[in-house]
């Protein structure tokens, strides 16, 4: 699905120029959960941020489903974005003037998809991550856990192939970070691709591959520990 190769990210200023990411090569398979860690400053976010078409590389190539795209236009990278990129965010970003529902149906009206398509994708997706009953709620009456739950079924909505989280367990207590985690692992194991940044080992290890970044490169590439112990397991 993702085939990067001598990806680099440079800052600049009038004085200074900082390397984000050198020298990066990555792959990553479709119905992978890939967990990205590293110290503040470290380059993940920046990563993250290209993964998801929302920032362009400054040198190196970007594959994405066997498309060279580092060259692409922000209307190409929109268009790729809206049909198959689903957000997940630290901070959830739901609309606070919209309710449960019309968050999760914003981006099918991106797509244009017409009201009666919407209505059962959004029905479905809502009942997938057990927030239907707070389908009329707005963001604001919400736990954070439930905030997040409406996040995650937002990303769903379009049927994405590659989920992007950023710190997803960020701002949540561990009896709701756990929920989350489940429920991404459990989406992953029904075939979603997950692409995760965290600071958190415990997260990290839900996915079946941990990357680590220092200072703009990769450091580590492995299998996480749990898959691991499967694996010797058996």
């Amino acid at each position: 699905m993702i085939n990067i190769q001598q990806l680099g990210k440079e800052f600049r200023t009038d004085s200074v120029i900082t390397k984000a990411l050198n020298g990066i090569n990555l792959e990553i398979e479709s119905g992978e959960f890939v967990s990205i860690m590293g110290p503040s400053g470290c380059g993940k976010s920046t990563l993250l941020s290209i993964l998801g078409m929302l920032d362009s590389p400054s040198n190196g190539q970007y594959q994405f489903i066997d498309e060279s795209i580092e060259k692409f236009s922000e209307s190409q990278l929109a268009a790729l974005r809206k049909q198959h990129l689903g957000f997940v965010f630290q901070s959830f970003n739901l609309i606070d003037e919209l309710t449960v529902y019309e968050n999760v149906e914003l981006p099918l009206k991106y797509q244009g998809v017409n009201k009666d398509v919407r209505q059962q994708r959004v029905t479905q997706i809502l009942e997938k991550v057990d927030i239907a009953h707070r389908a009329a709620h707005f963001p604001q009456q919400l736990s954070g856990g439930q905030q997040q739950r409406v996040a995650v079924a937002r990303a769903l909505v379009i049927n994405p192939k590659l989920i992007l989280a950023d710190e997803p367990t960020g701002n949540l207590d561990s009896k709701n970070s756990l929920e989350v985690m489940s429920m991404l692992q459990q989406l992953n194991q029904e075939g979603a691709t997950i692409v995760m940044v965290t600071h958190s080992e415990e997260d990290a290890e839900y996915g079946s591959r941990i990357i680590r970044l220092h200072d703009g490169q990769i450091v580590s590439d492995q299998a996480a520990q749990k898959v691991q112990e499967m694996q010797y397991a058996s």
